[in-house]
Protein backbone atom coordinates (compact mmCIF):
# COMPACT_ATOMS: atom_id res chain seq x y z
CA UNK A 1 0.00 0.00 0.00
CA UNK A 2 0.85 3.53 -0.84
CA UNK A 3 -0.03 6.44 0.99
CA UNK A 4 0.73 9.93 -0.24
CA UNK A 5 0.06 12.93 2.32
CA UNK A 6 0.05 16.27 1.23
CA UNK A 7 0.77 18.63 3.86
CA UNK A 8 1.93 22.36 3.84
CA UNK A 9 3.38 21.91 7.50
CA UNK A 10 4.92 18.63 6.92
CA UNK A 11 7.13 18.62 9.88
CA UNK A 12 3.95 18.07 11.89
CA UNK A 13 3.68 14.52 10.63
CA UNK A 14 7.19 13.39 10.68
CA UNK A 15 7.93 12.02 13.90
CA UNK A 16 3.62 10.69 14.46
CA UNK A 17 4.28 8.48 11.30
CA UNK A 18 7.76 7.40 11.89
CA UNK A 19 7.17 5.74 15.33
CA UNK A 20 5.95 2.51 16.25
CA UNK A 21 3.81 0.06 14.46
CA UNK A 22 3.94 2.68 11.61
CA UNK A 23 7.51 2.52 11.51
CA UNK A 24 7.89 -1.27 11.68
CA UNK A 25 5.14 -1.03 8.96
CA UNK A 26 7.20 0.75 6.55
CA UNK A 27 10.59 -0.58 6.96
CA UNK A 28 8.51 -4.24 6.71
CA UNK A 29 7.35 -3.19 3.29
CA UNK A 30 4.12 -3.59 4.04
CA UNK A 31 3.49 0.32 3.31
CA UNK A 32 5.31 2.97 2.08
CA UNK A 33 4.53 6.72 3.30
CA UNK A 34 5.41 9.88 1.70
CA UNK A 35 4.90 13.55 2.45
CA UNK A 36 4.68 15.97 -0.40
CA UNK A 37 4.79 19.83 0.63
CA UNK A 38 2.86 22.03 -2.38
CA UNK A 39 5.13 24.70 -1.45
CA UNK A 40 7.69 22.76 -4.23
CA UNK A 41 4.46 23.08 -6.86
CA UNK A 42 4.63 26.76 -6.51
CA UNK A 43 5.51 29.41 -9.47
CA UNK A 44 6.63 32.51 -7.44
CA UNK A 45 9.24 33.39 -5.18
CA UNK A 46 7.52 33.70 -2.37
CA UNK A 47 5.93 30.10 -2.32
CA UNK A 48 2.72 31.28 -1.43
CA UNK A 49 0.16 28.37 -1.08
CA UNK A 50 -2.79 30.46 0.41
CA UNK A 51 -4.70 33.55 -0.54
CA UNK A 52 -7.78 35.95 0.62
CA UNK A 53 -10.67 34.59 -0.07
CA UNK A 54 -13.38 36.37 -2.67
CA UNK A 55 -16.08 37.63 -0.75
CA UNK A 56 -14.31 39.16 2.12
CA UNK A 57 -14.80 36.44 4.08
CA UNK A 58 -11.97 36.27 7.08
CA UNK A 59 -9.05 34.25 7.26
CA UNK A 60 -7.17 32.31 3.99
CA UNK A 61 -7.55 29.59 1.72
CA UNK A 62 -5.41 27.55 -0.04
CA UNK A 63 -4.50 27.89 -3.54
CA UNK A 64 -5.89 25.61 -6.59
CA UNK A 65 -2.95 25.79 -8.40
CA UNK A 66 -0.26 24.31 -6.41
CA UNK A 67 -2.37 21.09 -5.29
CA UNK A 68 -3.90 20.67 -8.47
CA UNK A 69 -0.47 20.90 -10.02
CA UNK A 70 1.28 18.16 -7.54
CA UNK A 71 -2.28 15.54 -7.52
CA UNK A 72 -1.32 15.75 -11.24
CA UNK A 73 2.04 14.65 -10.90
CA UNK A 74 1.18 11.98 -8.74
CA UNK A 75 -1.59 10.70 -10.50
CA UNK A 76 0.88 10.71 -13.85
CA UNK A 77 3.11 8.25 -12.09
CA UNK A 78 0.04 5.63 -10.45
CA UNK A 79 -3.70 5.25 -10.39
CA UNK A 80 -5.15 6.12 -7.04
CA UNK A 81 -8.14 4.47 -5.28
CA UNK A 82 -8.97 7.21 -2.96
CA UNK A 83 -8.16 10.98 -2.62
CA UNK A 84 -8.81 12.08 0.41
CA UNK A 85 -9.43 15.36 1.99
CA UNK A 86 -9.45 15.60 5.67
CA UNK A 87 -12.52 18.29 5.84
CA UNK A 88 -15.13 18.78 8.91
CA UNK A 89 -17.50 18.44 6.50
CA UNK A 90 -16.75 14.73 5.66
CA UNK A 91 -17.80 11.58 6.70
CA UNK A 92 -16.65 10.63 10.42
CA UNK A 93 -14.13 8.31 10.65
CA UNK A 94 -14.97 5.00 12.14
CA UNK A 95 -13.53 1.43 12.26
CA UNK A 96 -15.72 0.28 9.63
CA UNK A 97 -14.20 2.63 6.70
CA UNK A 98 -10.32 2.36 8.31
CA UNK A 99 -11.30 -1.28 7.42
CA UNK A 100 -12.30 -0.26 4.23
CA UNK A 101 -9.32 1.66 3.33
CA UNK A 102 -6.89 -0.38 4.71
CA UNK A 103 -7.76 -3.01 1.37
CA UNK A 104 -6.83 -0.37 -1.05
CA UNK A 105 -3.52 0.21 -3.16
CA UNK A 106 -3.15 3.62 -3.35
CA UNK A 107 -4.13 6.44 -1.52
CA UNK A 108 -3.68 10.25 -1.17
CA UNK A 109 -4.73 12.75 1.68
CA UNK A 110 -4.78 16.21 1.12
CA UNK A 111 -4.68 17.48 4.72
CA UNK A 112 -6.72 20.93 5.30
CA UNK A 113 -5.37 24.07 6.56
CA UNK A 114 -6.29 27.71 7.39
CA UNK A 115 -9.84 28.36 6.14
CA UNK A 116 -9.89 25.78 3.78
CA UNK A 117 -9.51 24.53 0.52
CA UNK A 118 -10.33 26.21 -2.59
CA UNK A 119 -13.94 24.50 -3.99
CA UNK A 120 -12.80 23.82 -6.83
CA UNK A 121 -9.80 21.48 -6.13
CA UNK A 122 -12.57 19.48 -4.02
CA UNK A 123 -15.00 19.12 -7.76
CA UNK A 124 -11.85 17.82 -9.85
CA UNK A 125 -10.11 15.36 -7.69
CA UNK A 126 -11.81 14.85 -4.04
CA UNK A 127 -13.18 11.42 -3.92
CA UNK A 128 -13.59 11.22 -0.20
CA UNK A 129 -13.92 13.73 2.83
CA UNK A 130 -13.22 12.52 6.59
CA UNK A 131 -13.61 14.32 9.44
CA UNK A 132 -12.03 12.87 12.70
CA UNK A 133 -14.93 15.08 15.10
CA UNK A 134 -16.75 17.63 15.18
CA UNK A 135 -14.44 19.85 16.46
CA UNK A 136 -11.89 22.03 14.36
CA UNK A 137 -8.55 21.64 14.48
CA UNK A 138 -5.49 23.90 13.31
CA UNK A 139 -4.63 21.90 10.25
CA UNK A 140 -5.44 18.36 8.72
CA UNK A 141 -2.24 16.83 9.89
CA UNK A 142 -3.26 15.08 12.73
CA UNK A 143 -6.07 13.83 11.52
CA UNK A 144 -4.11 12.61 8.59
CA UNK A 145 -2.00 11.07 11.07
CA UNK A 146 -4.95 10.00 12.89
CA UNK A 147 -6.54 8.12 9.61
CA UNK A 148 -3.13 6.67 8.72
CA UNK A 149 -2.59 4.84 11.83
CA UNK A 150 -5.64 3.75 12.08
CA UNK A 151 -5.98 1.84 8.33
CA UNK A 152 -1.95 0.56 8.70
CA UNK A 153 -2.63 -0.89 11.86
CA UNK A 154 -4.99 -3.43 10.48
CA UNK A 155 -2.61 -4.44 7.30
CA UNK A 156 -2.37 -8.05 7.78
CA UNK A 157 1.89 -8.37 9.32
CA UNK A 158 1.54 -5.12 10.88
CA UNK A 159 1.06 -5.81 14.08
CA UNK A 160 2.91 -9.03 15.41
CA UNK A 161 -0.39 -10.95 16.78
CA UNK A 162 -2.93 -10.20 13.86
CA UNK A 163 -5.75 -11.27 15.79
CA UNK A 164 -5.31 -8.67 18.16
CA UNK A 165 -6.39 -5.85 15.45
CA UNK A 166 -9.49 -7.86 14.80
CA UNK A 167 -10.50 -7.89 18.35
CA UNK A 168 -10.08 -4.27 18.95
CA UNK A 169 -13.02 -1.89 19.75
CA UNK A 170 -15.73 -1.30 16.99
CA UNK A 171 -14.81 -4.29 15.27
CA UNK A 172 -18.07 -5.83 15.65
CA UNK A 173 -19.80 -2.81 16.62
CA UNK A 174 -19.06 -3.15 20.31
CA UNK A 175 -16.60 -2.07 22.69
CA UNK A 176 -14.05 -4.65 23.40
CA UNK A 177 -14.52 -6.62 27.20
CA UNK A 178 -11.98 -5.34 30.12
CA UNK A 179 -9.00 -6.97 30.07
CA UNK A 180 -6.10 -8.24 33.16
CA UNK A 181 -2.63 -9.35 33.55
CA UNK A 182 -0.15 -10.40 35.68
CA UNK A 183 0.04 -10.40 38.89
CA UNK A 184 -3.51 -12.12 39.47
CA UNK A 185 -4.22 -9.94 42.55
CA UNK A 186 -3.60 -6.43 42.79
CA UNK A 187 -4.59 -4.22 45.89
CA UNK A 188 -7.03 -6.44 47.00
CA UNK A 189 -8.78 -7.45 43.56
CA UNK A 190 -8.58 -10.28 42.27
CA UNK A 191 -8.62 -11.18 37.97
CA UNK A 192 -11.98 -12.74 37.49
CA UNK A 193 -12.17 -16.56 37.96
CA UNK A 194 -12.93 -17.39 35.01
CA UNK A 195 -10.42 -16.19 32.69
CA UNK A 196 -8.07 -18.08 35.17
CA UNK A 197 -10.45 -21.21 34.22
CA UNK A 198 -8.34 -22.07 31.26
CA UNK A 199 -11.63 -23.20 29.57
CA UNK A 200 -12.01 -21.16 26.13
CA UNK A 201 -15.52 -21.61 25.87
CA UNK A 202 -16.51 -20.15 29.05
CA UNK A 203 -13.98 -17.54 28.57
CA UNK A 204 -15.08 -16.29 25.48
CA UNK A 205 -18.68 -16.17 26.50
CA UNK A 206 -17.74 -14.24 29.22
CA UNK A 207 -15.84 -11.78 27.29
CA UNK A 208 -19.18 -11.44 25.08
CA UNK A 209 -21.39 -11.06 27.87
CA UNK A 210 -18.96 -7.92 29.29
CA UNK A 211 -18.87 -6.77 25.77
CA UNK A 212 -22.79 -6.13 25.58
CA UNK A 213 -22.59 -4.79 28.94
CA UNK A 214 -20.14 -1.84 27.80
CA UNK A 215 -21.39 -0.84 24.90
CA UNK A 216 -25.10 -0.91 26.62
CA UNK A 217 -23.73 0.99 29.07
CA UNK A 218 -21.16 3.40 27.62
CA UNK A 219 -22.43 3.59 24.02
CA UNK A 220 -25.64 2.70 23.20
CA UNK A 221 -25.97 4.21 20.18
CA UNK A 222 -23.75 1.80 18.50
CA UNK A 223 -26.09 -1.29 19.41
CA UNK A 224 -28.58 0.71 17.40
Amino acid sequence: MRIDILSVVPELLVSPLNESILKRAQQSGLVEIVIHNPRDYTTDRHRQVDDYPFGGEAGMVLKPEPIGSLIDHLCSERSYDEIIYTSPDGITLNQHEANRLSTLGNIIILCGHYKGLDQRIRDTYITREISIGDYVLTGGELAAAVIVDSVVRIIPGAIGDGESALTDCFQDDMLAPPVYTRPAEWRGMKVPDVLLSGNPVLIRQWQQEQSLERTERLRPDLLK
